[in-house]
Order: structure tokens, then sequence, then C-alpha cells
């Protein structure tokens, strides 16, 4: 019987210093901020499309009956596999309303698909309290052990859905890596020794969404 235990070990059996680490997987993202007619936030919309690599290793370990393909049972236990193991890194996707973290759900599901070699991963969270699209709030969707690159090709890939945001600017903010070690190298390097996964690095040089409300 195939083992089922790639992807864990891939997704969660991560380098643990940063200074180390470097991707291994890679992720076309798409995100999207979705709010309800309160003015909060209804849900944040992901999909998430991995390299070749990555998929080929999750075909092999989930394709039960070796017709090179995932049909949708096989797909199902994927779809369960992520759910329940990026729990811990909150499925990569931060957020915080004017300086303070918007705790998320759990996804009720996560939707898999597997097409022209590649995986295809669709979900939704919800903040586990009302959070009000007031002042500044920040999106960020990012692996804290930069263990997997997530990447947005576009601006628009990063987007907001709902009348309400017609009051709020929406910025992308895409910091150059380059900069922020020059800007931040004492403090990175003093982080480092004390802690090494506390340089948060990655948080650092993450693309994200601002939005002003």
């Amino acid at each position: 019987m195939k083992r089922r235990s790639t992807l864990l070990a891939t997704m969660l059996l991560l380098l643990p210093v940063p200074a180390l680490a470097h991707p291994h997987i890679f992720i076309d993202a798409k995100f999207a901020v979705v709010g309800a007619s309160d003015g909060s936030i209804s849900e944040l919309r992901n999909i998430w499309r991995f390299d070749e690599v990555f998929s080929s290793s999750v075909l092999l370990d989930f394709d039960k009956n070796e017709d090179l393909t995932l049909d949708p049972s096989e797909l199902k236990a994927v779809g369960k596999t992520v759910r329940n193991s990026l729990a811990q890194y909150n499925y990569y996707t931060n957020v915080t309303s004017n300086g303070k973290t918007v705790a998320m759900a759990k996804p009720e599901t996560v939707q898999a698909s597997y097409q022209d070699g590649a995986l295809t991963l669709t979900f939704s969270l919800k903040p586990l309290q009302k959070t009000v699209l007031k002042g500044t709030t920040i999106f960020g969707i990012y692996d804290p052990t930069l263990y997997t690159a997530v990447d947005f090709a576009a601006d628009t890939d990063l987007a907001v859905s709902g009348d309400e945001f017609a009051r709020c600017k929406r910025k992308v903010v895409r910091p150059k890596p380059d900069e922020i070690i020059a800007q931040n190298q004492a403090t990175l390097t003093s982080l480092f020794f004390n802690d090494p996964m506390g340089t948060n690095f990655s948080q650092l040089v993450a693309t994200r969404l601002e939005v002003q409300c």
C-alpha cells in the first residue's frame, strides 16, 4: 500500500533554520477578500496552483489505483490531508487589523483538483470573530518556514470583492528581499542567534495586500 506521508513530510517536516531554508515548493496563488454588507470580512478565498515537481510527488502518494491521475476520492483525500496538516501554519494566511492579529477558523473543506500535471487547492477562511474593515487591514499569504514560495503573478491576483470596498483604498506591497536584509541586517542577525525561528524574515519579504477603510 502506498504511503501517504510524503505530503505531510514535505509540508510539515520543514527545515528548522530560516537562514538555511530555501523554497522547495512553489505556488502560483490567487487571493480575494470578500466583504459583507455590514462592512466586515465575510471570507478569504485562496486558490493555489502547485509546481509540477511537487504535484507529481502528491500524485505518487495518493494515486491508489495507479492510473496516473487523481480521481475524486483521491482528490478528497489530498484535500483532507492538507486541511489537517496546514492548520498549525494558519494555511499560510496572515491577517492583521490595525496591528492586531485576526484569527481564522479552519476551512470547512479544501477542494483539490489535478489537471495538466498540476495540483490546485481551493479553500476559504473566515474570521473566528467578526472583523470590521476599519482602519488598516493587512493580508499576507506566506510560509513562515520559507520552505514554500507563494507567488502572485499580478497585483490583480490579490483582489477585493464587495460593495463595501468602494469606501476603501487597496494597495499591493511587494518588498525587495535585498533591501529588507540591508535595512534589518543587525536585527535579523541578533534574532537568529537567539531564536532561529524568531527572525520572521518570511513576513518581512512577503507580498501583501493593504486595505485602508
